[in-house]
């Protein structure tokens, strides 16, 4: 079994068409046997982003509206959801402070090193932070995590 964590912007590409999307599908399509991590603040970012493309008309309203609702109940049945905590957000915060990260990118690094720190102590070995951010990629391969950008594919 392989663990991936996603940021919002690679999990988006699950809901709406763009480069790295079938890349992305094949990662989280259930018969792959991988185990998905977001963020609980992935939720936010994914359903503001839906809502932004249907109305700026980058997706169709219909579209839009099929796309959160897939996505809501992923969300809630899919994937597994990180809770924000005080670790995490303290955590957040030096790596904000570190690596000169956008508020919510240093939160889904955080997010992302505590998956990963429980991986390590249960022996799942194949960990890997999956995210189209440039600037949060390289903070995490800086702090030693596999990391992959789905627009590469």
């Amino acid at each position: 079994m392989a663990v991936y964590f996603f940021d919002s912007s690679a999990i988006v590409k699950h809901y709406v068409q763009e480069m790295g999307t079938q890349w992305v599908n094949s990662i989280i399509d259930p018969k792959a046997g991988n185990e998905i991590y977001l963020a609980r603040i992935t939720g936010v970012e994914v359903v503001s982003a839906l809502v932004r493309r249907g109305r700026d008309g980058t997706i169709s309203a219909q579209d839009a509206t099929i796309a959160l609702a897939k996505f809501r109940k992923d969300f809630n049945g899919e994937y597994q959801a990180l809770e924000m905590n005080a670790s995490v957000l303290t955590r957040a915060m030096s790596l904000a402070e570190a690596h000169a990260l956008r508020g919510y990118d240093a939160v889904q690094l955080a997010a992302a090193l505590e998956v990963n720190d429980f991986c390590l102590t249960v022996g799942v070995l194949t960990f890997m932070l999956i995210s189209s951010d440039v600037a949060l990629n390289t903070a995490a391969t800086t702090e030693g995590l596999v990391v992959d950008n789905p627009n590469n594919h």
